[in-house]
């Protein structure tokens, strides 16, 4: 049976783009044994460089982004799922549906430590935002324990939410970076990002 010439030259050309591909990505001193041995050697001491930002533009590069980001993911959490619940006195003893905020606080709790803990970091990437937010690390540390105060009962833990959030929210605005709430999804409210 006879083959198409169109399909003889389709595969011509990629059997040669094969060939020169593999010629290509081949061994430059294969005509020297001793020297391959230490080249090869020499690449096998080398550890594999970690890519680097090199410029400090570079190493700031989308960091009051990033942070924006981070920061409104947690006052959005914290007031959809802490705050809300809290001023509308879901956390009280005897409230309907009082263990289903409880959960949803203690999860929201949680996020919005994780997404502070990120914010911090990022903001380190920008000299302004670093010295804006340096006074409330040791705020941010503190909400680690209030998940577990708020399911607890403890409706002072809803508002130390309350005030670390709008004390990251005033830092970012005095450093040109101002946060706005964004409410996360079920999805990142359950990945933790």
């Amino acid at each position: 049976m006879p083959v198409p010439i169109r399909r003889l030259c389709v595969a011509l050309t990629l059997c040669c783009a094969l060939v020169a591909g593999a010629t290509a990505c081949g061994n430059t001193n294969a005509g020297s044994h001793a020297g391959s041995r230490t080249v090869t050697a020499a690449a096998l001491d080398q550890r594999a460089a970690t890519p680097s930002p090199t410029t400090p533009a570079e190493r700031q590069k989308f960091a009051k982004t990033r942070f924006v980001a981070n920061a409104g993911l947690a006052a959005g959490a914290t007031y959809q799922w802490i705050v809300k619940p809290w001023k509308a006195g879901k956390f009280k003893k005897g409230a309907h549906g009082r263990r289903t905020a409880l959960v949803k606080a203690g999860v929201a709790g949680l996020f919005t430590y994780n997404r502070l803990k990120a914010a911090e970091r990022n903001a380190k990437g920008d000299p302004t935002l670093s010295k804006a937010l340096a006074p409330l690390s040791k705020s941010i540390e503190n909400l680690r324990d209030l998940p577990a105060k708020l399911r607890g009962g403890d409706t002072n833990a809803a508002n130390s939410f309350n005030d670390v959030i709008n004390n990251v929210k005033d830092a970012g605005k005095s450093a040109g970076a101002p946060v706005q709430n964004k409410v996360p999804s079920a999805g990142e409210l359950r990945s933790g990002s």
